[in-house]
């Protein structure tokens, strides 16, 4: 089931998107949003007698952390390479503020304090439920779903910080989207799910979720041991190797296979 938060003019709602997909878990021409009552995190999915055409609506980050992000670092070997750090021995936390948080279609702004701005395509989980010291082997059962992120960070900010906050902290270096996919096992994340970043049409990233050092239970696990996650928090598990830098006026699509893809512009910060 793919969960949005969509809008029509009025205040933001959460829907269904349903109609056929494709491998890549773009949806149909035809497809609708079905509205729903309330937040499905809290209230269940409750279907209205209502839907609208989605290329009628507006998609919106499907959800806006109640309290934090919670980023991996270095969490494909690849990528600890590139960027001339050694792989963890356990998983390297980060915390961005949900002020970070845009959805499909809003700009990345770019900000002054910076010169050298990177795209970070990555699986997201989305928390479902409160939990704290979760097993591994219970991991999924505090997951309500996946989805697409931009773990967009100034690489320049974040070698002469030492420490990630500035850096990926900026209002807008977290987009998120297009929906929340709910039907996806992690379990098949064994096998990989390509995660591909696109800069103006080109594929600049191309890896597999089989390639991360840590899997999405592990994460949660050792997640949840340090800290209390609640419903609509949000873990971003990590990029595949190939960061690089974007300018204002480029795009940037990030797909990930069984969910669909997240695409934003670049702009100027005023």
């Amino acid at each position: 089931m793919r969960i949005c938060r969509f809008s029509t003019g009025e205040e933001p709602r959460f829907g269904v998107v349903t109609g056929e997909v494709d491998q890549f878990g773009q949806p149909a021409e035809d497809s609708v949003v079905v509205a729903l009552v309330g937040d499905p995190l809290y209230v269940g999915i409750k279907l209205l007698d209502e839907e609208h055409k989605l290329s009628d609506v507006r998609l919106l980050a499907p959800i806006i952390p109640r309290s934090k992000v919670v980023g991996i670092g270095r969490n494909y070997a690849a990528h600890a390479a590139e960027m001339g750090g050694e792989v963890p021995a356990e998983p390297l936390m980060f915390l961005k503020p949900n002020t970070t948080v845009i959805g499909p279609g809003d700009p990345i702004y770019y900000p002054p304090q910076t010169s050298d701005l990177h795209y970070e395509g990555e699986l997201a989980v989305v928390i479902g439920r409160i939990c704290r010291d979760v097993p591994v082997e219970q991991a999924t059962d505090v997951i309500f779903g996946y989805t697409i992120a931009n773990d967009v960070t100034a690489r320049d900010l974040q070698k002469s910080d030492v420490q990630f906050t500035r850096a990926k902290g900026f209002d807008s270096f977290c987009p998120l989207g297009p929906w929340i996919e709910t039907d996806l096992d992690p379990q098949d994340f064994a096998d990989g799910r390509e995660v591909q970043t696109y800069l103006n049409g080109d594929v600049v990233q191309d890896g597999t979720t089989a390639d991360m050092i840590f899997d999405v239970p592990s994460l949660v696990a050792h997640v949840s041991s340090v800290m209390t996650l609640l419903p609509g928090d949000v873990i971003l598990t990590g990029t595949p190797a190939g960061v690089g830098p974007m300018h204002v006026g480029d795009e940037v699509e990030i797909s990930i296979a069984g969910i669909g893809a997240l695409t934003n512009p670049v702009a100027k910060r005023a």
